[in-house]
């Protein structure tokens, strides 16, 4: 999947991109409305904290760095075990490394919540003056196709596109 970001100047043009997406295919929760605190998206379909945020990324790294630390000392313990105690290799190292996957994506996953979806910076002063920020998913080989189609229909909305943490 690719993320496509169309700045529009208004929220008449953004329900005319939305509504002709809607019509060509692309399906509601594939579409995501950033807009100011003064703007009222009516029933535009607004983004969640999941595109506003940093959650999936965090969600993403936190589970990488959890499990690497539960592997790490789950293979510490089966290398080391304490005096007396007998350990189940292989089930041990699975429970601990699972475990700390699952502590590492919720710690850095509540901590992400709060913080601004990095891609989205670029876009904070126009949406302040009032535009209107509609965020697409699309497979990689119709982005040029979704594209074309806005530019030839609405020349006023600014086109960008990466890739998403998370869809």
């Amino acid at each position: 999947m690719k993320r496509l970001y169309f700045m529009l100047p208004d929220k008449e043009s953004c329900k005319k991109v939305v509504t002709q997406l809607e019509r060509a295919g692309i399906p509601e929760r594939h579409l995501h409305v950033v807009a100011s605190l003064t703007t009222p998206l009516d029933d535009l379909p607004e983004a969640t904290a999941l595109q506003k945020s940093e959650l999936a990324h965090g969600i993403e790294k936190g589970l990488a760095m959890g499990g690497v630390a539960g592997l790490l000392g789950g293979l510490l313990v089966v290398a080391f075990p304490p005096a007396g105690l007998v350990v189940g290799g292989a089930a041990l190292l699975t429970a601990v490394t699972a475990g700390s996957a699952g502590f590492g994506a919720l710690a850095v996953g509540l901590i992400s919540r709060d913080m601004h979806n990095k891609d989205l910076e670029v876009f904070e002063k126009d949406i302040d003056r009032g535009h209107i920020l509609l965020i697409v998913d699309v497979p990689k080989h119709e982005v040029e196709q979704w594209k074309r189609l806005i530019a030839e229909h609405h020349p006023e909305a600014e086109i960008g596109v990466t890739t998403p943490t998370s869809v």
